[in-house]
């Protein structure tokens, strides 16, 4: 069996406050392959960006690691110095963060921020570095990528932006890459087009991709597995197309029920009822279940782990149900 890239296990990011300690991700375990892509999906306030940032550890203060482990190609990451974490982000986890306008300095060249991470990890001279820096641009599918090295990040369209951000995570062949709602700030019509690209050149650099969103539907485009997360959980984990033909999990029905349908007309949308639950309020029992039109009385007492379904896992009641009887 193919020993797994990443392995995150039981994971918990914390906020101290005056109030107490809120936690915000809670005892979330999954694995990568190499090569993989896992999505993962959710409401915003689940907890995906935050498991995607702790696992490169860029939490920003006062979030922390509150506990569990992260380990990379067999090699524990999460206990690191900030100095050792420098050396593996980049060179072995590439990240691509939603705003592309944000992620580009924009005092410098496209070409002086790619040349300075390539140079970061790798020793090559200014002319190789610039090389390869317009090969990653024509690989990302950057126009006149010899003239346009030398633009400036505002000179670009968010499109483009995004294709260099891109070209950036994979410039020293990571083994990873964490895209973080890579199309949120983008035209619907850019979308599919990022979404293929990143995919397309990730696959020819040989990276797993962790591909963080809140869209379903790019999801089932782009994912080989998906992790439905809620209030800071993994509610159900599975190969994407079982998950989406038939979700087990109350929350994952209500996600796939409220995605428009093409074949059928439909007066209204579905929707789930009510609101993640701040991180003040998450409910005893399964934190899903104020929202779950099959919630019964074990759901309100105690928090299910994740049980198995058949092909997936989910973590709810009804499947312990199933098996008493």
């Amino acid at each position: 069996m193919t020993q797994p890239l990443l392995q995150v296990r039981d994971l918990v990011v914390e906020f101290p406050t005056r109030r107490g300690t809120l936690t915000a991700v809670n005892k979330v375990s999954f694995d990568i392959a190499p090569g993989e892509v896992l999505g993962v999906v959710g409401e915003s306030g689940a907890g995906k960006s935050l498991t995607g940032t702790a696992v490169i550890n860029l939490l920003e203060p006062p979030g922390r690691i509150g506990g569990g482990e992260v380990i990379l190609q067999g090699r524990r990451i999460d206990n690191l110095p900030q100095e050792e974490m420098r050396k593996i982000r980049g060179k072995q986890i590439g990240m691509v963060f939603q705003d592309p306008l944000t992620s580009l300095n924009p005092l410098y060249t496209i070409g002086e921020q790619l040349t300075e991470t390539i140079q970061t990890h790798v020793r090559m001279s200014d002319a190789d570095a610039r090389k390869r820096a317009i090969e990653l641009l024509t690989e990302v599918g950057i126009p006149a990528p010899g003239s346009r090295i030398d633009a400036y990040p505002h000179q670009f369209s968010g499109g483009m932006r995004q294709r260099v951000v891109i070209a950036l995570a994979l410039a020293v062949n990571p083994v990873l890459v964490i895209a973080d709602e890579p199309t949120t700030a983008l035209d619907v019509s850019v979308q599919a087009q990022i979404i293929r690209l990143l995919k397309k050149t990730c696959a020819e650099h040989g990276a797993a991709v962790m591909l963080i969103t809140h869209d379903m539907g790019v999801i089932a485009e782009t994912a080989d597995r998906v992790a439905v997360m809620y209030a800071g959980r993994i509610a159900e984990i599975g190969p994407v197309r079982e998950v989406i033909k038939n979700p087990r999990h109350p929350y994952t029905v209500g996600l796939m029920a409220s995605i428009p349908s093409l074949a059928h007309e439909a007066a209204r949308l579905q929707q789930i009822d009510g609101s993640m639950p701040r991180l003040t309020a998450i409910p005893q029992g399964c934190a899903f279940h104020p929202r779950c039109p099959r919630v019964f009385d074990r759901c309100r007492a105690e928090r299910p782990e994740l049980l198995d379904t058949g092909k997936t896992r989910a973590a709810c009641w009804l499947y312990a149900e199933e098996a008493v009887t």
